[in-house]
């Protein structure tokens, strides 16, 4: 008889059945206690016109034993063992993971099958290694982890997008076929992010039973959701492997990637609360215990035009503002005057910075703030002393022409010289100068990425990790940021290594709107980077008022990407403002439960963060409104016999203008409680479009 694995977290439950091959019984509301006959009123019948035998939606579903979808291993030994029926052979469980052992005899392969269930967050990690037991070898050509959802699981919400136009979202119905994703760009990718929600027909932010997913990976992969002909529901995921990227010698392993996924009954809000705890408890590592450090970040000031003096009137200026980490960006180093020159020469532009770089540091740190410097080790520019001394190492193929991308060229980091001259140089860089903080960017996908004339995206991600992790161990006091043109590598495995992603390129506040959504339901704020920029945006020259612009960046880790010194007295003094709002409300915005509301007016963008005596929320107008009034703002995550002070905190003074009479409660700390504020709600005032307004409540 098959038995049951009831592993259980603070509010879940998953239950695998652990037979021939295991698989998930329940993923979900957590269960007491499994009853003695659970196993006979889950029994499937066997429908005629079909297999004799009933066949399981395993956690690697065989083609061999009848699973006619997609299978979670593919590979062959010289075109034999391609359809592989797996037996367990072992299990060990605890209450929060299993690892189950299976074997298949005949291809003489051995898989072991990971399962943890987080338990103050609730979300599920998974993971499968194969071993090639047999004597000659196994090209390996997918294996990905496999997780069930519910019959009623029948909408899914995906993420697409480009550059400047990350996290973006779509929803299809999920009832027949499927949906599948597949990113060969070599990085996370803006196009293609690693991330799928299922649920009940319609969920939103606040309603719904939703499953949520995320690979954490920073290649290519491909993830998939499909539908059986007999109504089963799947999602899979794993990296997408190259022709020969994995050919296993005996006894060699292959191991995929972390799937994470987490289930909500409250809609959206819930998968993000789990990723976002997930991601503080066990993810992002900080070097130290402060609050995130305000940015200036130079590039949008000055671009190459690079004058010492010049700088640290900036800096003196940025100071000024309240910015407490200041970050030089591209244009430091030797001949680099503009996109197509000299990456990989990273040793200082001595014609720039003739005294070098140490009375600049000096004065920024004089100005009470760290400094931090741009970097993009991974590549290299044909027009530069390191392509010069060693054209081949570049990531390519002899014998074809690769082109560009953004002038310049990705280097092959698995070869051992080249990985250890960009670590002796980054490591040299770290040493000599008193550097807090590295903006490691990375601004083209591979092409023709081969490595001794094989495909290499999977040893180009692991030896980049192994590059970054030797840099933290001996450099461990100093942050890392992961940029790669903003939003094209952002993902759970990279975070283990790095402090902060730059979001998106686009600093347009409407843009960004939408970007810092999306990114939220896996992302926590304070590792988000969100700059407030000058008031035409540089990527799609659109204006935007101070405060659409100062609110949007609040809720980020917040930052600032302007030439201070060129700004009038009144534009800086507004910077100020919200640079001194995110400060006072920063412990909240770090640490807090982000949430969202689901509006009555589609055009409007209601979000917010919370402890348990604070709270702050956001309500932004992202176009004219739909109503001439807007609808009250109910707010459901506060507690009914609980009092809270209600105070508005910021709000366009331009919108004044379109009320003969405003609320007066805009100009008074009320005094509200739980079951008002949730019940009857907050008349909003009347907003105009692209601006926004932020509530404080403060429990009694």
């Amino acid at each position: 008889m098959s038995e049951f694995i009831h592993l259980t977290s603070k509010n879940h439950s998953l239950i695998i059945k652990s037979g021939r091959t295991p698989e998930v019984l329940h993923w979900g509301a957590k269960i007491a206690s499994i009853d003695e006959d659970l196993l006979l009123s889950t029994e499937r019948p066997i429908s005629q016109a079909r297999l004799d035998v009933d066949v399981p939606l395993s956690l690697c579903p065989e083609l061999g034993s009848g699973h006619f979808n997609a299978p979670g291993i593919e590979g062959h030994r010289d075109g034999f063992d391609w359809a592989p029926v797996f037996n367990t052979v072992r299990v060990e469980a605890q209450d929060q993971q299993a690892t189950f052992v299976l074997e298949d005899t005949v291809s003489k392969l051995e898989l072991t099958v990971e399962i943890k269930l987080d338990y103050e967050s609730d979300v599920v990690q998974k993971r499968i290694t194969v071993t090639n037991k047999g004597g000659s070898k196994y090209y390996l050509n997918k294996l990905s982890s496999t997780l069930p959802l519910p019959n009623h699981a029948n909408e899914l919400m995906t993420f697409h997008g480009r550059w400047c136009h990350e996290f973006q979202t779509q929803r299809q119905r999920f009832e027949h076929g499927g949906f599948m994703q597949e990113n060969r760009r070599g990085r996370t990718s803006h196009e293609n992010f690693p991330g799928m929600f299922a649920g009940t027909q319609g969920f939103s932010e606040q309603n719904g039973l939703v499953w949520g997913f995320h690979l954490g990976w920073s290649g290519n992969h491909q993830m998939r959701a499909d539908v059986r002909s007999d109504g089963r529901r799947f999602v899979q995921a794993g990296e997408l492997l190259l022709a020969g990227e994995s050919i296993l010698e005996p006894e060699a392993t292959y191991q995929t990637p972390w799937l994470y996924g987490c289930y909500s009954n409250s809609g959206l809000n819930g998968i993000a609360q789990r990723f976002q705890q997930f991601v503080r408890d066990n993810i992002i590592q900080f070097p130290t215990d402060k609050p995130r450090p305000v940015h200036l970040n130079t590039w949008e000031g000055i671009y190459f035009d690079h004058k010492p003096e010049y700088i640290m009137q900036m800096a003196t200026e940025a100071g000024a503002m309240g910015v407490e980490r200041f970050i030089i960006d591209d244009g430091w180093f030797i001949g680099r005057d503009g996109e197509r020159t000299a990456l990989g020469d990273w040793y200082l532009d001595e014609v720039k910075y003739p005294n070098g770089l140490e009375p600049v540091i000096e004065h920024v740190n004089q100005q009470g703030m760290e400094f931090g410097l741009w970097v993009e080790p991974e590549m290299v520019s044909q027009d530069s002393n390191l392509y010069r001394n060693n054209p081949d190492w570049v990531l390519g193929l002899q014998g074809y022409h690769q082109p560009s991308g953004r002038w310049q060229y990705v280097l092959d980091l698995q070869n051992e010289a080249c990985f250890d001259y960009l670590f002796s140089r980054l490591d040299a860089l770290l040493t000599t100068y008193n550097i807090g903080y590295l903006k490691w960017d990375m601004n083209r996908e591979l092409v023709q990425p081969g490595h001794q004339g094989k495909a290499a995206v999977h040893g180009q991600t692991q030896a980049l990790y192994r590059l970054v992790d030797q840099l933290n161990q001996a450099h461990p006091k100093v942050e890392i940021e992961s940029c790669s043109s903003g939003g094209g590598r952002i993902d759970f495995e990279i975070l283990k290594r790095t402090h902060r992603f730059w979001a998106s390129d686009c600093n347009d506040a409407l843009e960004r709107q939408a970007i810092q959504k999306g990114m939220s339901y896996f992302f926590p704020p304070e590792v988000m980077g969100a700059h407030i920029g000058p008031a035409e945006c540089h990527s799609t020259n659109r204006r935007h008022s101070i405060n659409m612009r100062g609110v949007t960046a609040l809720m980020g880790h917040m930052g600032v990407e302007l030439d201070p010194v060129k700004e009038s007295q009144q534009e800086k003094q507004a910077f100020s403002h919200y640079i001194a709002l995110h400060k006072q409300f920063r412990h909240i915005l770090h640490s807090g439960r982000s949430f969202r509301m689901d509006p009555a007016d589609k055009n409007q963008n209601i979000y917010g963060v919370q402890n348990d005596d604070e709270m702050l929320i956001t309500v932004c107008q992202l176009a004219m409104p739909e109503y001439a009034l807007p609808s009250p703002l109910r707010i459901s995550c506060v507690e009914d016999s609980a009092l809270y002070q209600v105070k508005l905190v910021e709000m366009p003074q331009t919108s004044f203008q379109l009320m003969k009479q405003r609320p007066q409660w805009l100009d008074k700390t009320l005094t509200l409680s739980g079951d008002n504020l949730k019940e009857i709600g907050l008349t909003l005032p009347i907003l105009d479009p692209e601006s926004a307004l932020i509530v404080h409540l403060k429990k009694m």
